[in-house]
């Protein structure tokens, strides 16, 4: 399968903006069923400073610097992605793992197990608060395996939560998300994630695009799809399967992957400074066109 993604970020600034500078992290990393083949950048007003490099995490990162007033930014980064087909996962791997022997295997000195380790920790946005442990508990039964617990807490977020677009902000914590179980993809992935680390295992937040289907004879709008995020966790001797908690599946072909982290904060889309007296205003197309 392979997919033309078209992100457009635009910043409209009451007053002109005499200096910025900008990261953003929206190009599309390689990995094991994805293959980024082409990327083109496009920023207005001209860069004065643009620079690419990778992250702690092998995120690919642009930062760039505007040294002139400007009025609006714009940023647009077209990918062609292709999506490659996964071997059939080896189940029993998955099933015949406890929980506890996982958590045993990850929490154990040596180098087997490093880069899962860093996943483990609580973050600001994936705070194990009292509420967490409760709700994660239902699932931590004994001797059942890490892929049944993640797919139990997913479906479990699924039926509890309510989508809701409007409630939460990039800044809402979980406790505020469990008090009213409403909240979008980056709610619920980091409501999983919680869950999951506060067992010591292992889960990172990943942030992409899923490609969204139009009803039966409709033609599919521009820009109408947006940034997704869901969850990886990690399998001792097996490596890390994904979790899309918001549509209650296991990501596949529709699934995009910019990148990962412990949490949002690690992968925001674009963040920067910005020298000026006023507010802005923001808006954000994206569009997963299927090309084959």
């Amino acid at each position: 399968m392979e997919y033309q993604v078209t992100h457009t970020t635009e910043y409209l600034y009451q007053q002109p903006v005499s200096l910025c500078y900008n990261i953003a992290k929206l190009l599309l990393r390689d990995h094991n069923n994805q293959v980024c083949k082409s990327t083109s950048v496009s920023i207005t007003p001209t860069p004065d400073i643009l620079e690419e490099y990778e992250d702690y995490f092998g995120n690919k990162v642009i930062y760039f610097a505007i040294q002139k007033e400007h009025s609006q930014l714009t940023v647009t980064i077209q990918s062609q992605v292709e999506k490659l087909m996964e071997p059939v996962p080896t189940l029993n791997f998955y099933k015949d793992m406890p929980w506890e022997e996982a958590r045993e295997l990850i929490q154990a000195p040596g180098d087997e197990n490093f880069i899962a380790r860093q996943y483990v920790p609580a973050t600001e946005f994936t705070e194990i608060t009292p509420e967490i442990l409760q709700y994660s508990k239902a699932s931590f039964t004994p001797g059942r395996s890490v892929y049944e617990v993640a797919k139990d807490i997913m479906q479990r977020i699924h039926d509890d939560f309510e989508f809701d677009p409007g409630f939460t902000t990039v800044a809402t914590p979980v406790e505020k998300v469990m008090e009213v179980k409403k909240g979008v993809c980056q709610d619920f992935a980091h409501v999983a994630i919680a869950c999951i680390r506060s067992a010591g295992l292992a889960a990172r937040y990943v942030s992409g695009y899923l490609e969204t289907l139009p009803p039966a004879g409709k033609e599919k709008l521009i820009g109408v799809d947006a940034s997704h995020a869901w969850l990886s966790v990690y399998v001792p001797n097996t490596g890390w399967i994904d979790f899309d908690p918001t549509n209650n599946i296991m990501p596949g072909m529709q699934h995009i992957t910019i990148g990962w982290g412990r949490d949002y904060n690690d992968i925001t889309p674009l963040k920067g400074v910005i020298v000026s007296s006023g507010t802005h205003e923001l808006n954000v197309a994206v569009d997963v066109k299927r090309m084959s």
